[in-house]
């Protein structure tokens, strides 16, 4: 029978057989930092989650200041205001205010501050956007800017409404979206 030397294989020396306590130790170090950064990536993935939500937020509720104006045009000046939502006072019951563009905005501040869910059944306000504010501005004849400003959680760059400018942390914070209202001349000339 031929002896292992014949064939070529070699005996495995003594001090190599099994997994050194350090080949474990680096293993361990590794998966721990894989472990760190896939949870860093949950926490801004968490982020992006709820800057995404307030966004779409804002947008229902420009659309409906906007669906307001339209449903009330010839007054559309009267919706002209420098800040609703977080920081205004509002009426108790809105339905008792004079004009039907004054209803709008009270109603439209109560729903920027989220009026509409409420936590455990208490009048702690849950809905809508962190530190929610709306403005109308006229900017000519007939054509109003709509924003909806509120605060983010990131820092990026400061958007160019006026709306809520110097009220939130820091400018880079402050997040807005606008859509511009025009009034249709439509009188024929």
């Amino acid at each position: 029978m031929p002896t292992n030397k014949q064939i070529g294989l070699v005996a495995a020396p003594a001090q190599s057989c099994g997994t050194s306590m350090l080949e474990i130790l680096i293993t361990i170090l590794i998966l721990s930092v894989g472990m760190l950064g896939l949870a860093a990536l949950q926490g801004k993935a968490h982020t992006s989650e709820l800057e995404s939500y307030q966004r779409g937020q804002a947008l229902v509720l420009l659309q409906d200041i906007n669906s307001r104006m339209e449903g009330n045009m010839s007054d559309a000046a009267n919706y002209v205001t420098a800040g609703v939502g977080t920081g205004a006072t509002d009426a108790a019951d809105c339905t008792t205010l004079a004009t039907r563009a004054a209803i709008d905005l009270c109603e439209w501040s109560k729903a920027l501050k989220g009026s509409s869910e409420t936590k455990g059944g208490s009048t702690i306000k849950q809905g809508a956007m962190i530190d929610g504010r709306g403005c109308v501005a006229a900017t000519g004849t007939n054509v109003y800017l709509l924003s909806v400003v509120w605060q983010g959680l990131d820092a990026t760059a400061a958007p160019a409404t006026a709306c809520g400018k110097n009220l939130y942390d820091s400018e880079a914070t402050r997040r807005a979206v606008t859509m511009t209202f025009l009034v249709p001349d439509l009188s024929g000339s």
